[in-house]
């Protein structure tokens, strides 16, 4: 599962680094609010807002609900055969040069998430790439606010916790956060991709960016691994 590590170059004061097979980009420091927020929601929704899981089926009460409203509507199908047709899709050998790199970098959050992290947009031309890759997905199916975008895990995963779309159920769709270790802290979480399928044995089938020998590949995960899913809004 790791493959070897890649130090991007960051600027002081604030480092920081990349496990290539872990997806992960760690900053030092707090995170701000404004640096969690797609501009196109609230992190903070109101103390009554409704919360589940799968909220695709009632009126819309939280913010990625509210910003779906003037999205496309794309279903889970959908975004999992988006993802599907991106296997194969692999690095170079410096760990680098996909377009979810590419994209990635041209697109305004990597200005965001550098201010937020420290670094150069260059850094990430070679940077671990599993959160690039599910932003990307995103972002081709027109539905980027309530997929999220961002180069490290923990922080995508705490904005679907903070945008109340963090559960603990492997739905198709669904983007699935990794602890190799087994642990349940966002802030251990190493990996990120998208579930295709719950197998029903404490296994789920999953599509996944820059796992392998750094590709896009379809896998089997046990369950023990994840930490959560975060929950994007899906036509029925």
């Amino acid at each position: 599962m790791t493959k070897h590590r890649l130090t991007p170059t960051f600027s002081a004061p604030r480092v920081a680094s990349a496990l290539l097979g872990a997806c992960v980009v760690l900053a030092t420091g707090s995170v701000g609010s404004a640096a969690l927020a797609d501009s196109h929601t609230a992190l903070n929704p109101p103390a009554d807002a409704k919360i589940s899981e799968v909220s695709q089926h009632r009126p819309a009460s939280t913010p990625l609900e509210i910003a779906a409203q003037r999205l496309p509507k794309v279903s889970a199908a959908q975004v999992l055969d988006l993802a599907s047709k991106q296997i194969g899709v692999r690095e170079n050998s410096q760990g680098g040069g996909t377009k979810f790199h590419s994209w990635y970098m041209s697109s305004p959050r990597a200005k965001e998430t550098v201010a937020r992290d420290g670094g150069t947009i260059q850094g990430y031309a070679n940077a671990p790439w599993c959160a690039m890759f599910v932003s990307w997905v995103g972002e081709m199916a027109g539905i980027r606010p309530t997929m999220g975008w961002d180069a490290y895990t923990v922080t995508h995963a705490k904005w679907f916790k903070n945008n109340h779309h963090w559960g603990t159920t492997p739905t198709p769709g669904a983007v699935v956060y990794f602890d190799w270790a087994g642990g349940k802290s966002l802030d251990g979480i190493d990996h990120v991709g998208f579930v295709k399928k719950d197998n029903g044995d404490g296994t789920i089938t999953t599509i996944e960016g820059n796992t392998g020998n750094g590709n896009v590949e379809q896998r089997i995960r046990p369950v023990s691994q994840v930490v959560g899913y975060g929950y994007p809004v899906y036509a029925n």
